[in-house]
């Protein structure tokens, strides 16, 4: 039975990734000084943009009162903003400040940047170009991931 002609590849890329990923990924202590109620809030406004604190309750099933809690912790953190809806003054919406954008780039990060920059320092301009762009055509466009930005 002949081989699919690309299963060598797929294997090859398969056992460099898990390389890359042992060499690379984030060993910097916990992954984050966010409890998972607190992280879920943030990750949730990264990916819906602004809401209501009812709206983000129902989402992520909790109650009123304690999602109002988490996101008055988050307001003093700097990571969230409140914001009166210009059409309805009653509602309030929340959303993520600058801090909290970081915070949200932060928490997305498997890999470690400044191990990246150091590998990609020892090698020839024209090969991470070449590295990158063969990556970015293997993995195609990415309309399913967006990045939080407050003047969506």
């Amino acid at each position: 039975m002949e081989r699919d002609s690309h299963q060598d590849e797929a294997e090859r890329f398969a056992a460099l990734f898990m390389e890359t990923y042992l060499s690379f990924h984030r060993r910097t202590g916990p992954r984050s000084a966010l409890s998972g109620p607190s992280r879920a809030v943030l990750l949730h406004l990264a990916a819906t943009g602004p809401v209501t604190i009812g709206e983000a309750a129902q989402h992520l099933k909790r109650t009123q009162s304690v999602v109002s809690e988490i996101v008055t912790r988050l307001e003093r953190r700097g990571l969230l903003e409140r914001e009166s809806d210009p059409d309805d003054r009653r509602r309030t919406f929340v959303w993520l400040a600058a801090e909290g954008i970081r915070c949200v780039h932060e928490e997305q990060q498997v890999l470690d940047v400044n191990r990246l920059r150091d590998a990609f320092s020892r090698i020839p301009a024209d090969q991470a170009d070449a590295m990158l762009e063969g990556l970015s055509e293997l993995v195609g466009p990415r309309t399913s991931r967006r990045s939080p930005r407050k003047d969506e």
